[in-house]
């Protein structure tokens, strides 16, 4: 899938030059166009692999390049004040060779969360390509305020979007590392995951091994639909290439392994409905009950010969029963040098999410607060005031 994709802010920013480094490393082809757009002129210089011309800085006027902190009213009029400047970055690209748009913003902060969606809508009104979003959610003891911001970036994002991807950092943090390494764990994260998904049916990175059922870009968009909330499950397990770790009960099903070590019907048949099992229960981008899924897709992804068809149906057939739909899709995206099976799971449209109620009720209690404080600062400063006259 070839994606337009612009960093917004300081986190979509840093997670654009990880896609970029990633697209690099592993030649999978799906950045067509790249773009990063802050307000903050220092965290614009702190990219790596987005080519410089392709970096805007908007909002000089209103926040002179210091950002817009974690006040998404200034990330937005920044927006609105550029759009201009933003689409001169994006003029430069070859619009016929973009499947979509992908618009990545921290929905925590001030920039990405206030302007990310004046840009979705801006784009919705030019192109036909759908535009998507890959909202980061922070994690709860990053604090009211952050919560607050992402519970109202979150809404306005989600229906400026044909789709949001979503990506909670609550469930991926980790203790006792520095905020930087988590942050960068925590992006690794969101590549190995969305990298994976996108990279999908990429010519370039199938050379001529082509999938027996092919996931390409048109399976993407359709499983995407027009509307909603996604979510996405990820497990892999590695390839054992000297044959010694294949359990007793692999060898009573009739698992074994060919001549080059990889494994044969039995043994990759497991495998594969055990990784989609994995994905699917386990840890997702943003937690949800996978039975308020609208549309599901499947990808399993791995050396050719680790790959099995009747794996992939069995898998499939599991998880239309788990999500109650009938709109599962399905394939596989062999990678002869690869060292492990991976199972990507999509869950489009899904509805019952928990993080989301308990986002949105932090910010009403955050807002509460606020109201609270202002309200004891107003009386403390009429005291204050009181009192001085006093004592004239």
């Amino acid at each position: 899938m070839k994606l337009a994709m612009i960093g917004f802010g300081q986190a979509g920013g840093k997670i654009l030059d990880r896609f970029l480094e990633y697209d690099s490393s592993r030649g999978t082809g799906i950045i067509g166009h790249a773009i990063a757009v802050n307000s903050a002129k220092a965290d614009l210089m702190g990219l790596d692999y987005v080519p410089n011309e392709n970096r805007v800085l908007i909002g000089q006027s209103v926040v002179k390049g210091h950002g817009a902190g974690t006040e998404p009213d200034l990330g937005e009029k920044c927006a609105r004040e550029d759009l201009e400047e933003i689409q001169s970055a994006i003029d430069k690209m070859v619009s016929s060779e973009i499947d979509a748009f992908l618009i990545i913003a921290g929905l925590g902060g001030g920039t990405g969360s206030g302007g990310s969606p004046i840009l979705a809508d801006h784009l919705q009104r030019l192109y036909v390509e759908p535009i998507y979003g890959l909202g980061i959610l922070p994690s709860r003891d990053e604090g009211g305020i952050y919560n607050r911001n992402a519970a109202r970036s979150f809404q306005s994002f989600a229906e400026s979007v044909d789709n949001l991807l979503v990506f909670d950092n609550d469930a991926f943090k980790t203790g006792g590392e520095s905020i930087g390494e988590g942050y960068a764990e925590i992006n690794d994260e969101i590549i190995t995951r969305f990298g994976a998904l996108f990279s999908a049916g990429e010519v370039e990175a199938l050379g001529d091994n082509v999938a027996e059922s092919v996931v390409d870009a048109s399976e993407i968009i359709n499983t995407l639909g027009e509307h909603g909330i996604t979510s996405i499950g990820y497990a892999s397990e590695p390839v054992d290439p000297g044959g010694g770790n294949s359990g007793l009960l692999d060898r009573l099903r009739g698992g074994s392994k060919d001549e080059n070590g990889f494994s044969t019907a039995g043994d990759a048949t497991n495998r594969i409905t055990s990784l989609v099992r994995k994905a699917t229960l386990g840890k997702l981008t943003l937690q949800c009950e996978v039975d308020s899924t609208e549309r599901a897709l499947l990808l399993v992804s791995g050396p050719p010969d680790a790959l099995n068809r009747k794996g992939i149906d069995k898998a499939r057939k599991w998880l239309e029963d788990q999500t109650s739909c009938m709109e599962v899709r399905a394939g596989d995206y062999p990678l002869p040098n690869e060292k492990k099976v991976a199972a990507i799971v999509v869950l489009a449209g899904v509805t019952d999410v928990p993080r989301v109620k308990d986002m949105q009720r932090m910010a009403i209690e955050a807002e509460e607060r606020s109201e609270e404080l202002r309200s004891q600062s107003k009386d403390n400063l009429e005291d204050l005031i009181q009192y001085g006259d006093d004592e004239e």
